[in-house]
């Protein structure tokens, strides 16, 4: 009579996951709108906004040039001054796979890092004022003031796991968040505006880029703080808000004077 074989026990063998890695360049396809927090939001956010005394409510609603140096991200070390935070583009890495075939969302959330914290940014921000409506249930119009690059570029590093997602896939993907959602205020990604988009590019695959590239190079960190210590008015209605807020502290200054 046969017997009946024992079960041999089986190990069952995990391969740990590979990490890729790469490093691309971010060349400004639109102009970029900052929209970081401003110190004072913050504040208020943490302790709560107390209510204003007689003599503040007197003092003119907006400070345009402190709101203009609040909107940005800074760095205290590195090659620029201005940065943005590294998760802003991994969102909008992850918002393009929404348009892309071959991958989610959520695989891109799991599988893509980004080992900075913020990344640079190249170029001269300069200072302009947008008529922005207000989250309230009216809408009611407001004047907003936010640093304004014309031209920027920035370099990204993006790691990623293997054999999942290749190389070929981060600059894909990327290039679609650069082509359909963008970075900063008034994004493609909202709709409204078409800022903040970008191509993607490598150091070996510059091309006709290359001449624009060497010249943001030299729109630095001594650049970028002498161009938020002296702002440009980024178009003409800029430039006759700010003038006519100049006249208009002038006139309550006399006023309080006499």
């Amino acid at each position: 009579m046969a017997t009946k074989a024992t079960p041999q026990a089986t190990s069952l063998e995990i391969q740990p996951l590979k990490r890729g890695r790469v490093k691309l360049r971010m060349m400004g396809r639109t102009p970029l709108y900052f929209n970081s927090m401003s110190s004072k939001a913050m504040r208020d956010l943490l302790i709560g906004g107390g209510r204003k005394t007689a003599a503040e409510k007197k003092h003119i609603k907006h400070n345009p040039e402190q709101e203009f140096k609040d909107s940005v991200y800074k760095k205290s070390f590195g090659e620029t001054l201005l940065c943005f935070p590294a998760p802003g583009v991994k969102g909008a890495m992850a918002t393009a796979a929404l348009e892309t075939e071959g991958i989610k969302k959520a695989s891109v959330q799991r599988l893509i890092f980004l080992p900075q914290t913020h990344i640079q940014i190249w170029g001269k921000p300069q200072l302009k004022i947008d008529i922005v409506r207000s989250a309230d249930m009216n809408k009611t119009p407001d004047m907003r003031t936010r640093a304004y690059l014309p031209r920027w570029c920035a370099e990204v590093e993006i790691a990623y796991v293997q054999p999942t997602l290749s190389a070929h896939s981060i600059v894909s993907l990327l290039t679609n968040a650069g082509s359909i959602v963008g970075i900063g205020d008034f994004r493609q990604e909202k709709g409204r505006g078409s800022f903040g988009t970008f191509d993607v590019l490598t150091e070996d695959s510059m091309g006709d880029f290359q001449e624009e590239w060497d010249e943001l190079m030299l729109e630095d960190r001594a650049v970028q703080q002498d161009a938020l210590d002296h702002p440009e008015y980024a178009d003409d209605q800029t430039a006759e808000l700010m003038q006519f807020m100049k006249e208009e502290r002038s006139r309550r200054d006399i006023t309080l004077v006499a």
